[in-house]
């Protein structure tokens, strides 16, 4: 970290001076890649709606926690999103109206999370998770964000053509010998995993717009799959760092400046798009 450290000094951004605007740097840093590559594949299968269920569920795996007595809730958070996402992906299968069925599952755990955390008032307590705080972020939470973006790019390299062709024609994909129910549950899983580490740092409220905003604004220029991944990894980038620094120019939230960024991005490229079209 020493030699981490030393690098970031050099960089021309005058909140490096601090140890843990530093660990946020990094924190964002790791992250955009992150929500970069599962956000490309979120948006091209539909599911903004799943991933933002997750979100909210993060509630009942903090409750969870805490009904074990755990000062640490992380863990319960990941095993839970890992269930709640195993279990929309089964329920929802041949489902007419899978939105329905991914609003049930988040209305209700996201109702049972706080029920559990607001006996005796306590919810107050756990209000943070809402918003988040990248600035709390510790070294050991960075290790954590950077041993999931090498796992998660390691199986993507793996599935990525796997993924694609589920995506794009489920029964090809069958039809080629994949087995589009595993490949569906390793994606919907390193999303959850993904979502559940996050979520202290960037908060309840902004994290599904994290994973999908960089994701749609590349959609909009792109014009392949290359550029598309390229394209969503820059503007993750543009924004987690721009939207940092905006938030510590102003005081505000870090998770809720990146999304404004992102949005902002999205707009442009929206518009450039259109206009290219």
């Amino acid at each position: 970290m020493d030699f981490i450290n030393y690098i970031l000094e050099l960089l021309p951004f005058s909140f490096l001076q601090y140890d843990f605007m530093k660990n946020a740097f990094l924190a964002v840093l790791l992250l955009a890649p992150l929500f970069a590559l599962l956000g490309t594949m979120t948006v091209n299968n539909n599911m903004a709606f799943f991933s933002d269920a997750l979100g909210h569920s993060a509630l009942t795996g903090v409750g969870i926690g805490i009904l074990f007595g755990l000062r640490e809730p992380l863990f319960c958070m990941i095993a839970f999103g890992i269930f709640l996402s195993l279990a929309i992906t089964k329920v929802k299968d041949g489902m007419s109206s899978s939105d329905t069925i991914i609003s049930v599952f988040s209305s209700t755990a996201m109702a049972l999370g706080i029920v559990i955390l607001s006996q005796e008032g306590g919810f107050a307590k756990y209000s943070s998770y809402l918003i988040g705080d990248i600035l709390t972020v510790t070294e050991k939470d960075l290790l954590l964000i950077f041993v999931v973006l090498v796992l998660s790019y390691f199986i993507w390299a793996l599935l990525y053509n796997s993924l694609l062709l589920v995506s794009v024609n489920p029964s090809l994909a069958i039809s080629r010998n994949i087995n589009a129910t595993f490949t569906e549950n390793v994606f919907v899983v390193l999303v959850a995993i993904t979502v559940m580490i996050s979520i202290r740092l960037m908060g309840i409220l902004t994290i599904n717009s994290l994973l999908i905003l960089p994701a749609a604004a590349a959609r909009n220029i792109s014009n392949n799959a290359k550029s598309y991944h390229w394209l969503t990894t820059i503007i993750g980038l543009v924004s987690a760092v721009s939207g940092l620094v905006l938030s510590y120019e102003m005081g505000t939230s870090a998770g809720a400046s990146i999304v404004l960024v992102a949005a902002l991005l999205f707009f442009i490229t929206f518009f450039i798009g259109k206009k290219n079209k």
